[in-house]
C-alpha cells in the first residue's frame, strides 16, 4: 500500500497526457523513482506494465470515440499516438478482437438494437442499496471505459440531503479466502462528486457482526477525477461468512466503476481495516460533563 499514492499519480499524469508522446524519461520524472525499481512496482501492483497499461487505456478510448463519434480511423490512430493506421488497426484486433472500422459497425448496431434492454436490464452480479436507493441510479456505460467495453456507474438523481447515500454492492461467501488477507483493487472516475465517494468492502460472520471494514473514509474521492486505481486491504478471518464489496456514493455526483479484482497478498501488505476499538472506553467517564 505505501507505493499505492505513487501509482495513482502516475495514472492520473498518465491519463491527462494519453494523446501526447509519452517517454520512459517522462515517467521517471513523473515516478521520483529509478526506471527499473518503478516499472516493477509498477507491474507487481497494477498487473501489467506501464507500457501496456498506457496502450490498454488509448486503445479504450479510441474504442468509445470509434462507437459514439464518425472520426476517421486515421485520425484517431495518430491522435492516441499510433504510426500508422496499420500499427493501430494490429493492436485495436488484438485487444478488441476486430479491426476498428468492423468494431464501430457490429457494436453501433448492437446498440442500437438493444439499447433499451441494455438501459433497462440489472446487472449481473451487482445490486443498489444505501440510505435512500431511490434517489441514485446504477447502470453499465459503454462510453465511459477504462478496459474492456464497458464500466458500471452510480449516479444520483433526486438526492435531496447530503447525508443520503447509495452503493452499487455485490457479495459472496467467504469460504475460498478464510484465513488470508485479501487486497481488492479497481479503477474509479468521479464527476462532481460533492461530499464523498470511495471503494469500500466488508467482512462479516454467519451473525452478521462485522470483522473487517474500510470504505475509504480516510482517503475519499471527491470531486472530478480522471480514472485512477484504488486498493483495499482486509483480513478474512476463520469465522468469516460473508464477503460484501463496492463503490460508495454520499450526496450528488456520477461514479464509474472497471476493471476490479481481488488477490490474496502477504501479511507485510498492511490492512487498510478502519478499527473502531480505541473508541471503546475502558469504564463510564465524565458522567457530570465537568471533566
Amino acid at each position: 500500500m505505501k507505493n499505492d499514492w505513487l501509482i495513482q499519480k502516475t495514472i492520473n499524469w498518465v491519463e491527462s497526457h494519453l494523446h501526447e508522446q509519452i517517454s520512459a524519461d517522462d515517467i521517471d520524472a513523473v515516478s521520483g523513482l529509478s526506471r527499473y525499481h518503478f516499472h516493477r512496482v509498477f507491474q507487481t501492483s497494477v498487473g501489467m506494465s506501464v507500457t501496456e497499461y498506457i496502450r490498454m487505456r488509448r486503445l479504450a478510448n479510441a474504442a468509445s470515440i470509434l462507437l459514439h463519434t464518425n472520426e476517421r480511423i486515421i485520425d484517431i490512430a495518430f491522435y492516441y499516438q499510433f504510426e500508422s493506421q496499420e500499427s493501430f488497426t494490429r493492436a485495436f484486433k488484438k485487444l478488441y478482437g476486430l479491426p476498428p472500422g468492423q468494431y464501430r459497425k457490429v457494436m453501433r448496431a448492437m446498440r442500437k438494437n438493444k439499447e433499451e434492454s441494455i438501459m433497462e436490464e440489472k446487472i449481473k452480479g451487482w445490486f443498489i442499496s444505501g440510505s435512500h436507493p431511490y434517489n441514485y441510479e446504477i447502470g453499465i456505460d459503454q462510453k465511459n471505459v477504462h478496459q474492456g467495453k464497458a464500466s458500471g456507474y452510480l449516479k444520483s438523481k433526486t438526492v435531496q440531503a447530503p447525508d443520503e447515500f447509495a452503493t452499487m454492492m455485490q457479495q459472496f461467501k467467504a469460504n475460498e479466502f478464510r484465513n488470508k488477507r485479501v487486497k481488492l483493487s479497481g479503477f474509479v472516475k468521479t464527476e462532481n462528486v460533492k461530499q464523498f465517494s470511495g471503494l469500500w468492502m466488508r467482512v462479516d460472520s454467519a451473525s452478521e457482526d462485522s470483522l473487517q471494514f474500510d470504505n475509504m473514509s480516510d482517503r475519499p474521492i471527491i470531486g472530478t477525477n480522471s480514472w485512477n486505481r484504488y486498493s483495499i486491504v482486509l483480513d478474512v478471518p476463520e469465522n468469516s461468512a460473508i464477503i460484501a464489496f463496492g463503490i460508495l456514493l454520499a450526496g450528488t455526483g456520477e461514479v464509474w466503476l472497471d476493471g476490479l479484482s481481488f488477490e490474496v497478498v502477504d501479511k507485510d501488505t498492511p490492512t487498510t481495516h478502519i478499527s473502531f476499538d480505541n473508541h471503546l472506553l475502558e469504564e463510564p467517564t465524565n458522567l457530570s460533563f465537568e471533566e
